[in-house]
């Protein structure tokens, strides 16, 4: 009997499948036929699987092959180049810096030389996206460059292209001397987050950090993993974070070994695009009473997507599986409730005027350069006139950060409340 009830189900799924496929074999089929213009069955299958998949919710996604080495970038925080920073605009070809360690670094490229040909063709005769492209090819080994220096001087350059890590972790710098009190911004949390963060604390350290901000605005989030490793630096036990779905909740618990800024005065702050595993971290240093959260209420993007690929044409599916919550059980998802339009609530809450939101964006998108760059940098600021080294916006955030370290606040001293 188990058998053939087991048997007739399976048959009534398969003939649900057909009548399923059959409809959509249907509607391809005259498409096809009778669309205005051409169409491949390709992109008919791929926008079919980005409609039923993202019609889910706002965050799980449809990635075909295309869009899978950008996704691959985002979250392994690599990927093959060769190195360059460019000054703006791009189509001037100027080179503001390279990163330390890359192929065009050890091929002496650096801060005012300009790149006149990408291999053979001159950069006047290429679009922008062409001249990008041509640079960053990751299908050749190679690219040959011909380069000017700011003297006018020329040289032809093979450079063998490398994997390379995006930073992620940048501005490092000391914003009060008196006090040691270090900034530096994660811009995303990639595979290598953790790395760089731990390089950065370490060269702050050494240049005499007593205190900490760290700046998550404009984080869209990215690796868990990384955001509960880095923590894991500043709480030496208790839940981190759970995620929480149909199956079983998973647990990231402090390991108290990894707490090796355990005592570290610390800030963060966080605004309206600080979401996902940036949430994450805030939340947990938050409900820890670990660190003061300074700027606006957060985005509240508290679901968690599991990645997984499918078939030869290695496409990826980004799904959302279950949600995040803080050690105190405060689901940081804004949907999860009601009426609520946001995710986590600062300690001290400073709005940015339009102005001050716009220097902002406008330096946390850029990268920092490399301290081996900055004597080169500014002997070509003398040179022409131009400020090439963005200097520390001193926004109300900003400056509400310093003002908790230096007792200036006049409401409460929210630093003893949480540190």
């Amino acid at each position: 009997m188990g058998i053939a009830l087991a048997t007739l189900g399976s048959q009534l799924w398969s003939r649900a499948e057909d009548t399923d496929l059959a409809r959509y074999r249907a509607v391809r089929d005259w498409v096809r036929g009778n669309y205005v213009r051409e169409v491949q069955d390709s992109g008919l299958v791929d926008a079919a699987l980005h409609g039923m998949v993202e019609s889910l919710d706002g965050y799980s996604r449809y990635y075909d092959r295309a869009q899978v080495a950008a996704l691959e970038r985002d979250t392994t925080g690599k990927y093959r180049g060769i190195g360059v920073v460019f000054h703006p605009p791009l189509d001037s070809g100027r080179v503001l810096f390279t990163l330390p360690g890359s192929p065009a670094d050890r091929a002496g490229i650096g801060p005012g030389d300009t790149i006149l040909a990408v291999n053979g063709h001159p950069r006047t005769d290429l679009s922008v996206s062409e001249f990008q492209a041509a640079i960053a090819d990751s299908s050749k080994d190679e690219v040959e460059l011909l380069v000017s220096d700011l003297g006018g001087a020329t040289r032809t350059l093979s450079i063998e292209r490398a994997e390379l890590i995006d930073p992620t972790v940048r501005h490092a710098q000391i914003l009060d001397e008196e006090l040691g009190v270090a900034y530096l911004a994660i811009t995303s949390f990639s595979k290598e987050t953790p790395v760089e963060f731990d390089r950065w604390i370490a060269a702050l350290q050494a240049q005499g950090m007593r205190a900490l901000v760290i700046d998550l605005r404009g984080n869209l989030g990215g690796v868990l993993f990384s955001a509960v490793r880095i923590a894991n630096r500043f709480i030496d036990r208790g839940l981190i974070v759970s995620t929480e779905g149909r199956g079983e909740p998973t647990r990231h618990e402090a390991v108290r070994g990894e707490a090796t800024l355990a005592a570290l005065p610390l800030v963060l702050l966080v605004d309206a695009d600080s979401a996902s595993a940036s949430e994450v971290l805030a939340g947990a240093l938050q409900d820890h009473r670990r660190a003061a959260l300074v700027g606006a209420r957060t985005y509240g993007k508290g679901m968690v997507q599991q990645v997984r690929a499918f078939g030869d044409d290695e496409a990826e599916v980004r799904l959302t599986t279950a949600y995040y919550y803080t050690p105190a059980h405060t689901n940081i998802e804004r949907t999860a409730q009601k009426g609520r339009e946001h995710g986590l609530t600062p300690d001290l809450s400073i709005e940015l005027s339009s102005e001050e939101a716009a220097r902002v964006r406008t330096y946390l998108r850029h990268y920092s350069p490399p301290a081996t760059s900055l004597e080169a940098l500014r002997a070509w600021e003398a040179v022409e006139g131009i400020q090439l080294i963005d200097p520390h916006p001193r926004d109300g955030q900003s400056q509400g950060a310093l003002d908790l370290f230096r007792g200036v606040h006049p409401g409460p001293n929210v630093l003893e409340k949480r540190l």
